[in-house]
């Protein structure tokens, strides 16, 4: 596979009916972070989302493409790395160089996984796994950005596990994925994310997201 120099593209392919606050606040953070990095960031197929929300097409740095990945880079395929929770090879430095394109499915903060990433994974796409444990869609394209453009090793980002957040002085929520450690070891989460998880804390995860 030949080498790349070319500008990298992170693209999410948001496959659930539904776009809630969750996923638009860490789609405004993927975009903010993409400019920071040189980046592209697409969200494509939103013809599927019956009520796409607005403030999405005024977010800077997010292109919304409708066509699904397939049809984007049907000429470019082998290009696209797939980040799918099923590969069998781990995402590595190397793959900067030999990757344009990492496309992302789901919503992958699913709980239980329901294997969303299946959908893309059954059009041909070349497949890396991000580690075992389940990644915000915004942590998963942070890690990434860290391993094909910082090239530092998967294994030598610094993690948190199911984090506990404070709620009130009375209650705490542990989130059940995996997050990137800030060096006050703290989870690095979209800004208002905390919030917004109090808000809505009693109406469980699956209305966030």
């Amino acid at each position: 596979m030949e080498q790349s120099n070319a500008k990298k593209s992170y693209v999410v392919e948001h496959l659930d009916p539904e776009l809630g606050p969750w996923s638009a606040l860490e789609y405004q953070t993927i975009a903010n972070e993409c400019i920071g990095a040189n980046a592209h960031f697409c969200l494509s197929s939103p013809s599927k989302i019956q009520d796409l929300p607005s403030e999405l097409h005024a977010i800077n740095g997010l292109v919304i493409e409708d066509r699904g990945a397939e049809c984007i880079y049907a000429d470019a395929k082998d290009r696209v790395c797939l980040l799918d929770p099923a590969a069998k090879d781990e995402l590595c430095p190397e793959d900067g160089d030999n990757f344009d394109v990492f496309l992302f499915g789901g919503i992958l903060g699913d709980q239980p996984p329901r294997d969303r990433t299946s959908e893309l994974r059954n059009k041909g796409f070349v497949g890396r796994r991000l580690g075992p444990v389940q990644m915000t869609t915004d942590t998963a394209v942070r890690v990434t950005m860290m391993v094909v453009q910082q090239k530092i090793p998967l294994q030598e980002i610094p993690y948190i596990d199911y984090p506990e957040l404070k709620i009130d002085e009375h209650e705490s929520t542990e989130m059940p994925f995996r997050y990137i450690k800030d060096k006050d070891g703290k989870p690095v989460m979209p800004e208002g994310m905390l919030d917004l998880i109090k808000k809505d804390s009693e109406k469980g995860f699956g209305d966030l997201l």
